[in-house]
């Protein structure tokens, strides 16, 4: 048996990395997973890389757009029966402006990718988690939602208001069999650090994204990078009835990098 039989999740920007890790290892848990992403032969290319069958489905989905955001959860619904488990995971890095150079449409932007996509799911899926008085919320944040750096002002307040939400949102549903709770991953080398991370690097004056790893890095107790299947553990943790006292609060899973 599986921590997560009979459970249905649903997770965003689920296609690759991070995101795909969890996807894969609530499945191997036992539950029925909505994987979601922009790009719809990706989906199903993640869902045939997976093993296929009738635990798994697609539905596409771009998390910076609150329509899609919330038709996702119903469809879940539609499709699934319920829904049991989600993982607000899209988000990330999508300039490096300072904030005194930083554009009214960019800062919104940024909102809309990381924090409000956060609330726009929390929200519709508590529409069904609190008549069944039971349900898992694990809001996507990241190291950098307790300590800073330079070149992602944006990014930094997104992370650091998802485990606000979190706490707040733990505080209103506690009593009705539902958690809420951040992950905070550090330094996981993703496709998103190869793909924002030379905007960060010329920002910094670094050479090469080596140079900006080994910084992102070094600042760990285990002097090297995190790994997809080391934050997945900790998400099955949260999503199981092995977290069902475990709510308001964050889990790092960065190495000893976050002071706290």
């Amino acid at each position: 048996m599986g921590l997560l039989d009979g459970k249905v999740a649903t997770i965003t920007a689920s296609t690759r990395s991070i995101g795909r890790g969890i996807a894969e290892a609530f499945h191997n848990e036992g539950a029925t997973v909505v994987l979601s992403g922009r790009n719809e032969e990706k989906g199903l290319k993640a869902i045939e890389e997976m093993g296929g069958g009738d635990r798994l489905h697609f539905i596409a989905c771009d998390a910076s757009k609150q329509a899609q955001v919330e038709a996702l959860v119903d469809s879940t619904v539609a499709k699934c029966g319920r829904i049991d488990i989600i993982v607000p995971n899209a988000g990330g890095v999508a300039n490096t402006a300072p904030v005194a150079m930083m554009s009214d449409e960019e800062w919104q932007y940024e909102l809309d990718f990381n924090l409000n996509q956060t609330f726009w799911m929390t929200r519709r899926a508590l529409k069904y988690m609190l008549p069944q008085q039971s349900g898992r919320i694990i809001g996507m944040s990241s190291m950098y939602g307790k300590i800073s750096t330079m070149a992602v002002p944006g990014y930094i307040a997104n992370k650091h208001a998802i485990i606000g939400l979190m706490k707040a949102v733990a505080k209103e549903v506690g009593t009705q069999g539902i958690t809420a709770n951040a992950l905070c991953p550090g330094f996981v080398p993703t496709d998103m650090f190869y793909e924002t991370g030379p905007a960060t690097v010329e920002a910094m004056g670094l050479p090469n994204l080596d140079a900006l790893a080994q910084i992102m890095f070094s600042v760990t107790a285990i002097q090297r990078p995190n790994t997809e299947a080391e934050v997945a553990a900790a998400a099955v943790l949260l999503a199981s009835d092995l977290g069902a006292g475990i709510t308001g609060t964050t889990i790092n899973v960065d190495g000893g990098a976050s002071p706290y």
